[in-house]
């Protein structure tokens, strides 16, 4: 399919500023949700940089799913004639906010081990450690034992 210069750019552009990149499969969709070219030629084109491996597909519930592989930044960064500091968006750390301490979240909000060790704690305040000491257990298995032979 002939795709012209200007929309393979675009959508070559708006698949490496995040890395991954949706299409419906509507071959007969007028527009991309998110770029303004025909859905026919996004998956088309993608669909030859999956062919060259420069883009990993994955096909569930009526959705491409095309996400880019390392060789695929470099061919697009040469393409796109941009600096090799530049990275897609899914290859950046983002600076994660930490996560809250004990003391700052809400009263029963979250179970603490002591929830529990109060639960498994006898009424005397000791720990049970296994069975009382008159508990003896017996093993039976029954077979070979009192029964007829089978004939």
């Amino acid at each position: 399919m002939l795709i012209p210069k200007q929309n393979r750019k675009l959508i070559y552009e708006a698949l490496f500023k995040d890395g991954v990149l949706v299409a419906k499969k509507d071959f007969n969709l007028p527009k991309h949700d998110e770029i303004d070219v025909p859905n026919l030629q996004v998956i088309k084109a993608l669909q030859s940089l999956d062919s060259k491996q420069f883009v990993k597909t994955q096909f569930s519930w009526q959705y491409y799913y095309y996400t880019l592989t390392d060789a695929g930044i470099e061919y697009l960064r040469e393409y796109l004639h941009l600096p090799s500091e530049i990275f897609p968006a899914t290859f950046k750390k983002s600076a994660r906010p930490s996560a809250p301490r004990r003391a700052e979240r809400p009263e029963g909000a979250y179970r603490t081990r002591g929830d529990r060790d109060d639960y498994r704690r006898r009424d005397d305040g000791e720990k049970k450690e296994g069975a009382s000491g008159n508990f003896q257990p017996e093993f039976r298995s029954g077979l070979g034992r009192g029964r007829p032979a089978q004939q």
